[in-house]
């Protein structure tokens, strides 16, 4: 794969041979984020598990002390009071029945993370084909499925992301932008790996986490230490 200039002159930077203490990967990865855009500090974890398995499956949520430095809009699905609750806790959009023509035939997609109480679940079922590949779906595991959808829209306002398994059984998630702080991204990278290490299946045998590494939208990976977790 052909590389821009800057991708190479930012690679030799990083050693590939060396397995970094999370602080010194911190800094790597936030030092060769060199695009013109405030790009965004993302951890890859490989993990020991067979997502084929439902018993090896990961998904979860957490919130990272610091946020995600994006702005994430939100849509809720509700009735009743809880679409004015869902309103005064800062949802960017909140309806019902007349959103899923919008989405399905127009092809509305304007939100980042969708909120439905349990009685909407079946209105959203319906749009399982559009939000299922985009990885949209509300889930209990993620909390995203809840009556309390004013602790749902605060948390993910707040900075909380979800995590999952992909087909290779890797998680990629943000853990802040190449402008925060790196004590800043450490302690939201911190907050990440302890959810993970609890949410390992007992299932799993063998090494668990078999490879992390942390790079920028636009910049080389640099691979952490796995020893510490």
């Amino acid at each position: 794969m052909k590389r821009g200039k800057k991708y190479n002159e930012a690679a030799k930077q990083v050693d590939r041979s060396v397995q970094y203490e999370p602080l010194e990967a911190i800094a790597l990865a936030k030092k060769t984020a060199t695009a013109k855009f405030d790009e965004t500090i993302e951890a890859h974890i490989r993990t020991g598990c067979d997502g084929r398995h439902a018993d090896q499956q990961i998904r979860g949520a957490v919130v990272l002390p610091n946020g995600t430095g994006k702005e994430v809009k939100v849509l809720v699905f509700a009735k009743g009071d809880k679409l004015a609750e869902a309103e005064a806790a800062g949802a960017d959009f909140v309806g019902g029945d007349e959103l899923i023509p919008k989405i399905q035939n127009e092809g509305w997609l304007e939100f980042d993370v969708v909120v439905a109480t349990p009685d909407m679940m079946g209105v959203v079922g319906r749009l399982g084909k559009t939000l299922g590949p985009k990885g949209l779906m509300p889930n209990p595991k993620a909390g995203t499925v809840t009556m309390d959808v004013t602790k749902a829209v605060k948390d993910i306002k707040a900075g909380k992301i979800e995590y999952r398994l992909d087909k290779s059984n890797i998680i990629h998630v943000p853990i802040g932008k190449a402008s925060f702080a790196e004590e800043q991204i450490e302690e939201n990278f911190n907050a990440l790996m302890e959810a993970i290490v609890k949410a390992r299946p007992s299932a799993v045998k063998g090494q668990f986490l078999r490879s992390i590494t942390l790079s920028s939208t636009m910049g080389p990976g640099v691979k952490v230490s796995v020893a510490k977790f």
